[in-house]
């Protein structure tokens, strides 16, 4: 029995900062972000976005037409928690309407745990076939300002509905781990922006690649050549470059630049507008290259890398079916992209700057976000999310 995505679809803010004007506030050459990182626009939410709005607007096109009545269980993969006790989630079962018969749970592991939602959904459905289960991943990137993390900020959400035979990627059982606890890239409990070490970071990511990828091989007969595409984390679309670079060293497989480009450059497209989305960059990456592929993928095998730092790491594969183009979101997504805002410097600062209450009193957020939910307010410690 094949398990796997049935349909994904992802959101991220109406809002968003082109790296050209961060450049130029900082008197430095746009090259360093277009080039250098391979990026070129970062999201940023709204006073009254969060992951849960983020979420619930991903999730909301994958419920049309009782599609939600078959959902048993909802998993939630974030690194940028609201609550340390409510599972993000439960709000979002309330605003698309879910069964309370649905579980909901919250996982985390950096940039990770989306990745452990999708295994564990896809052993749920493997159990009970006649079921589906959401995976939803959402996440605000935030780094202190006028650091090397600054340009690589973002805000997303995707949503990815699992099922037996479905209709956009198989996903095959066998899977390469690597766990290993180091410091690279952390966030404590009292800090709103994230700690990084960029040099070890990338150091770590690749070595959990390679680590990862062996493992993926004594338990899978595919080899590298087996692969047409490749999906990888994007904390930056550089670093997705760089890394399939040192897949196919360690493989001894000389790529063409041409080769290249059409393994993964298609993954990158939708990353370079949004910016880091965390537990949702490596599906938003899926969701890329299976709507702006420039041929049919069907029959051809996808090689995932997930990282999340700190750090755990996964390899695994899967099939694109036959006919998936015809379940896919490609005119919506592209029309969200194209509606955003661009923000100048100065506005950029306001929304980053925006107050973040944690006094517990009530407080009232302005109505800017376009998309169909909304945090309204927050009151006596309790966040009121609102259908627009």
């Amino acid at each position: 029995m094949s398990v796997g995505i049935d349909e994904i679809s992802f959101y991220t803010s109406n809002y968003y900062l082109d790296l050209r004007t961060l450049a130029e506030a900082q008197q430095t050459d746009p090259d360093k972000y277009y080039v250098g990182i391979g990026q070129e626009k970062m999201g940023m939410a709204a006073p009254d976005e969060d992951i849960v709005t983020m979420a619930a607007n991903a999730a909301m096109p994958l419920l049309a037409e009782g599609a939600g009545e078959r959902v048993t269980t909802l998993l939630f993969a974030t690194e940028t928690g609201i609550d340390q006790s409510k599972a993000a989630g439960v709000y979002v079962h309330r605003l698309l309407g879910l069964s309370s018969n649905c579980r909901v749970v919250e996982l985390k592991q950096a940039c990770y745990s989306a990745t452990a939602a999708l295994q564990m959904a896809c052993a749920l459905v493997a159990r009970k076939p006649d079921s589906k289960v959401l995976v939803v991943a959402s996440d605000v990137a935030r780094y202190d300002l006028n650091t090397p993390g600054e340009a690589t900020q973002g805000c997303g959400a995707v949503a990815l509905m699992i099922s037996a035979k479905p209709r956009l990627v198989e996903i095959d059982p066998e899977v390469g781990n690597y766990t290993e606890d180091v410091m690279d890239f952390w966030r404590p409990n009292y800090r709103a922006t994230a700690l990084v070490d960029g040099k070890y970071s990338t150091k770590i990511y690749l070595k959990s690649l390679k680590k990862a990828w062996e493992n993926f091989r004594t338990v899978s007969a595919l080899t590298f050549n087996d692969f047409g595409h490749f999906c990888y984390h994007l904390p930056f679309g550089r670093m997705a470059q760089k890394a399939h670079q040192y897949l196919a060293k360690l493989n001894k497989s000389a790529l063409s630049p041409e080769q290249q480009e059409y393994q993964i450059e298609d993954t990158l497209l939708y990353n370079r507008a949004i910016g880091n989305s965390y537990t949702a960059s490596m599906y938003i990456g899926l969701a890329s290259l299976l709507e702006n592929g420039k041929r049919s993928l069907a029959g051809e095998r996808i090689g995932f890398f997930s990282y999340g730092s700190g750090c755990v790491a996964e390899f695994f594969s899967g099939k694109v079916v036959e006919g998936y183009e015809r379940w896919l979101h490609r005119d919506r997504h592209r029309q969200l992209l194209d509606a955003r805002q661009a923000l100048s410097y100065d506005e950029y600062l306001q929304l980053y700057r925006y107050p973040d209450p944690r006094d517990g009193e009530h407080h009232d957020l302005p109505a800017v976000t376009t998309g169909r939910f909304r945090l309204a307010a927050i009151s006596h410690h309790k966040r009121e999310y609102v259908v627009c």
